[in-house]
Parts: C-alpha cells; structure tokens; sequence
C-alpha cells in the first residue's frame, strides 16, 4: 500500500546504477554540508570566507579568487548542461521541457545576477570550494535530466503535479530574485561593509532568500516526480537550513544591535 501511495506521486525509479547511487550521494552529502554549517565548518565563499579564515588561521594555504569569477564558475557549467540538453535530448514530452527549461532558467538567473545584480565585498572565494560545488551543481543538473529521460519509458503518476511545480518554481524564483535585489541595493556606490538587511521578508526571517530557493526546488521536485529529484531537493533544504542558522550566527556576531530573538527560514515558526 505504502508503495503504491509513493508512485502514486513518482515515476517508479529507472533501473540505473548511476542515478541510484547519485540519489543516495546528493542526499547525503547535501545533509552533511547542512550538518557541518551547523558545526561552524561553512563553504568557504562570500562573508563566510573570512569568518572561516579568521577562526582556522589558513588563509596563507588559500587560493582565493574573486566573488564575481569564483561565484560564475559556480553556476556556469550547470547552465550550460541545460542548454546543450535542447539538443542532447530534442523532444521528449511537455514534462520534460518544462523540467529542462526549469533548470536552465534558474541556473541563467544564477548567472546573471553574478554579473549584473550583485555587489560583492572583499572576501572572494576559495578555489578549492568552488571546484566541489560547480561539480555539485553540474552533476545535479545532468542526473535531474538524465533520470528524467529514462523514467519517459515508464506510465505518468496517476497524480500529475507539474503544474504545481510550474507554479511554485516560478514563485520561488521571483521571491529570490527580489530578496537577492533587497541585499544588493543595500551598499552604495564603492561601499563593500556589509548591513543588516531589511524589507520584504527580511523583516520577518534571517534568510528568505533561502526559503524561496528551497520553493523553487520543491517546485522542481513537483514538475520532475522523479525519485532523485526530491532526494536532491530534501538535500538543499537540509543544506540552506544548516546555512540559514549560520547566517544569523554570523549577523549577531558582526552587529550588536540584530535581534537574537530572529526567525531563520520560515516566519513565525523557525
């Protein structure tokens, strides 16, 4: 009963050695990140880089690139899987261009924000963090993809949910657009300190930014209804999670005045 409750909602998973163990890898090693951002031990870009060099005295050992460069390299090998998958994969149902289009766009705001939207302090971004997660972000990618593909051989989920995903997605990605707009309209001009933002949801939560990424995967997850897909998005909330509570560890250290007493991800409740 419990089995058929679940492909009910999911295509049954492919018989893939590949997309099997990468279901198990992304949702473990997503976790473990979250677990360790928990621990005090962050990714190794933006504010955290410094906060994690002052505390581990390692910076001379440190190859250290620019934000604007070292967050592109992030997002661009990603974004560019989802556009040579027009053409890997030319026409394989209104399922799987909606996921396809999906992952491009989000990977192409990415992008862009990277090099129009955003203003960068001075911290950088270590290589030897950007290497391991602009692998992680293009492997993801390509798995979303690949096990899309092959569950195109199997019947559709008796509950079609892609239109809900088509809903939340574009939600989520609005939502972060906007907050990510909020945090990069908070320096001026040359100013590279950082603040304590405020509007939109950040009067409500440290990191809403974070509660729409989450959105916009589960969105995905919804569109997809493969099995890898929500292991990967119950991974990034893990992780976002684990990243949010560090964020507002990070803004009551830098300024006495932020409330203790902040939400983290999700208003009026954590």
């Amino acid at each position: 009963m419990v089995n058929m409750n679940v492909l009910s909602f999911l295509f049954p998973p492919p018989p893939s050695i590949y997309v099997t163990a990468m279901s198990f890898i992304s949702l473990g090693s997503l976790a473990n990140a979250g677990f360790s951002e928990l621990r005090g031990k962050h990714l190794q870009y933006s504010k955290f880089l410094n906060w994690n060099l002052a505390k581990e005295k390692t910076q001379k050992n440190k190859i250290i690139i620019s934000s604007k460069i070292g967050m592109a390299v992030l997002y661009t090998p990603a974004f560019l899987f989802g556009v040579a998958s027009f053409f890997i994969f030319p026409d394989e149902g209104f399922r799987f261009l909606l996921l396809r289009l999906s992952l491009t766009v989000h990977f192409l705001k990415r992008v862009l924000e990277v090099l129009l939207l955003h203003k960068f302090g001075g911290s950088g971004v270590a290589l030897d963090a950007a290497i391991p997660i602009a692998l992680s972000y293009f492997l993801s990618t390509v798995t979303m993809i690949y096990a899309q593909h092959l569950s195109g051989e199997y019947p559709e989920p008796s509950v079609d949910l892609k239109y809900v995903g088509v809903g939340l997605f574009l939600v989520g990605i609005v939502g972060n657009l906007y907050h990510h707009y909020i945090l990069a309209t908070l320096r001026g001009k040359g100013e590279k300190e950082y603040k304590i933002p405020k509007g939109g949801l950040f009067n409500l939560v440290v990191c809403p930014h974070y509660l729409f990424e989450v959105l916009g995967f589960v969105g995905v997850s919804c569109i997809a209804q493969t099995l890898y897909t929500l292991a990967f998005t119950a991974g990034t909330s893990m992780y976002l999670l684990g990243r949010s509570v560090s964020t507002k560890k990070w803004y009551l250290s830098k300024f006495e005045d932020f409330p203790k007493d902040a939400k983290v991800i999700l208003p009026f409740i954590f």
